[in-house]
C-alpha cells in the first residue's frame, strides 16, 4: 500500500524533529539512539508503548560530547609499558586498567602465543575491540564475558591484575581501605579489598573524566582504526617502543622456560638448531608495520597517534611525561609528577616483582648491553635492521663499542605527535 500525502509530510516533520533534538544533545553528555519508524508502513503512532518498549530494550550509544579522553598504550611485552601505565594510573582523575584483553586471550584462543594463524589473530582483534570499545564507555560488565568462572552478582575475584588499578583498589570500589593504605602494594590491595564489585568498578569508571588502558595484545596501530574512527569515543593511542635487544634481553630474564634456548645461546655461545626466531623477528615486523603507519600520518590518525620511546621517556621522565599528557590535552597533577620523582631514581632491589615500576630508570634502558652476549646482539642487529634504522636505535660492531657507547646507542630524534 501506498503512502498518502500526509503520512509523507508527517514523516518529513518528523525527521526535521528528529534532527532539531540531535542538534541540542551535544551540549549534552550523552543520547540514545532508537529506530526510525520505516516509511513503507507508514505506521508512526500504531503502538507507541511498543514504540517506547523498542526504544527501551534497543542499544544505548553514548556519544563522546563530554570529550572525555581515552587513552590507548599500544606497546609489547617488556617495553616499559607497566611504567608508561603508572603515568595515568597515579593521576586523579584517570580510570586506569592493566590488560584487560587478557581475559579475551586467554578464554578465546589459550595458546595464542604460539598461534601463528591468521583466524586466531582476526578473532583475538574483533573481540578486543568489542571490549575496549565497552571498557572506555565505562561498560564494565561486558569483561565477565570472558572472566571464569564468570562472575556471580556482577562480583569476582578473577580480574587480571587487579591490584595494578588504583581506581580498583580506592573507595568507592574497596571501602575497606583507610588513610594508611593510600599507596598500597598490588598484593596488598587485593588481600584488603576483597572481590571486585563491577557494579562500583563501573560507578568509578564513571566518575573518572578519561579512561587509559594498557595492552600488549593488539600488534598494530592499524589494528585499532575503527575504533580510533568511532565518533563515540575520543581515542588517542600512545605507541610505545624499545629497542628489541633491550626487550629481548629482558624477556630472557623475566620469561626463562620460554626463552630458554636464547638463554643457553647465551651462556654457552652456541646457537641452538631449534631456536625459535620469531620471539624476536614479530616484535620488530610489528614495530615496523606499525611505526610505518604512525609515521606516514594517515588522515585517520590525525591528532590521535603519538610515539614514544622508552629510552626517552627514560633518560627524562618529567619532560616526557609533560609531552604525553601536553597531547593528550590532560593537565598534569601532582600526584603523577610526585610518583615519577619517587620510582626513576631506585636501585635494582627497590623493585620488588618483574612488573616493578621502581626503578633507575636510565640505567634499566640500557642495561641489556651487559646481558646480551655480543653474538645475540648481532644477530638481532640483523633480523632488525630496518626497524632499528627507523626508530633511531644505532648498532654496535664490536663487543667493546656495544659496552663503551652506553645510552648515545639512541639517536636524538623528535618524534613530534600527529597533529
Amino acid at each position: 500500500m501506498q503512502c498518502s500525502w500526509k503520512a509523507v509530510l508527517l514523516l518529513a516533520l518528523a525527521s526535521i524533529a528528529i534532527q532539531y533534538t540531535a542538534i541540542r544533545t551535544f551540549t549534552a553528555k550523552s543520547f540514545h539512539s532508537c529506530p526510525i519508524p520505516n516509511p513503507v508502513n507508514c505506521s508512526l503512532s500504531q503502538d507507541t508503548d511498543a514504540a517506547d518498549r523498542l526504544c527501551d530494550e534497543s542499544p544505548t550509544f553514548a556519544y563522546n560530547l563530554s570529550r572525555k579522553t581515552h587513552v590507548l598504550i599500544l606497546a609489547t611485552t617488556r617495553s616499559g609499558s607497566s611504567f608508561v601505565g603508572q603515568l595515568f594510573n597515579q593521576h586523579f582523575d584517570v580510570f586506569y586498567l592493566f590488560e584487560p584483553l587478557y581475559h579475551v586471550q586467554y578464554t578465546l584462543i589459550p595458546k595464542l602465543t604460539q598461534s601463528k594463524s591468521t583466524t586466531d589473530r582476526r578473532v583475538m582483534l574483533g573481540a578486543s575491540r568489542d571490549l575496549l570499545r565497552s571498557l572506555y564507555d565505562c561498560d564494565l560488565y561486558f569483561l565477565e564475558n570472558y572472566i571464569k568462572p564468570q562472575p556471580v552478582n556482577h562480583t569476582t575475584d578473577r580480574l587480571f591484575r587487579r591490584g595494578a588499578s588504583k581506581a580498583l583498589c580506592s573507595p568507592p570500589v574497596c571501602e575497606s581501605l583507610g588513610a594508611v593504605d593510600l599507596h598500597l602494594e598490588e598484593g596488598d590491595c587485593v588481600k584488603k579489598c576483597g572481590t571486585l564489585n563491577l557494579t562500583l568498578a563501573t560507578e568509578s569508571c564513571r566518575e573518572h573524566g578519561h579512561v587509559a588502558i594498557k595492552t600488549v595484545r593488539v600488534p598494530e596501530v592499524s589494528d585499532l582504526r575503527a575504533l580510533v574512527e568511532d565518533p563515540r569515543l575520543n581515542l588517542k593511542v600512545i605507541q610505545l617502543v624499545r629497542d628489541p635487544r633491550g626487550i629481548l634481553a629482558s624477556r630472557s630474564e623475566t620469561f626463562r622456560d620460554t626463552y630458554r634456548l636464547w638463554r643457553i645461546w647465551d651462556g654457552t655461545g652456541r646457537k641452538p638448531y631449534n631456536l625459535d626466531v620469531t620471539q624476536l623477528t614479530t616484535v620488530c615486523e610489528d614495530f615496523w608495520n606499525s611505526v610505518s603507519t604512525g609515521l606516514n600520518r594517515p588522515p585517520w590518525l590525525k591528532g590521535k597517534y603519538m610515539l614514544v620511546r622508552y629510552e626517552d621517556l627514560a633518560r627524562n621522565p618529567m619532560k616526557k611525561t609533560e609531552e604525553i599528557y601536553d597531547f593528550l590535552g590532560i593537565p598534569m597533577d601532582s600526584n603523577v609528577e610526585r610518583w615519577i620523582q619517587n620510582n626513576t631514581r631506585g636501585d635494582r632491589s627497590s623493585s620488588k616483582h618483574k612488573y616493578g615500576t621502581v626503578r633507575n630508570s636510565a640505567a634499566t634502558a640500557e642495561k641489556w648491553r651487559f646481558r646480551l652476549s655480543y653474538e645475540i646482539v648481532a644477530f638481532t642487529q640483523h633480523a632488525c635492521q630496518q626497524v632499528l634504522a627507523q626508530l633511531g636505535y644505532k648498532t654496535a660492531g664490536s663487543e667493546e663499542e656495544l659496552k663503551n657507547l652506553s645510552i648515545s646507542l639512541v639517536e636524538e630524534r623528535d618524534f613530534l605527535p600527529f597533529s
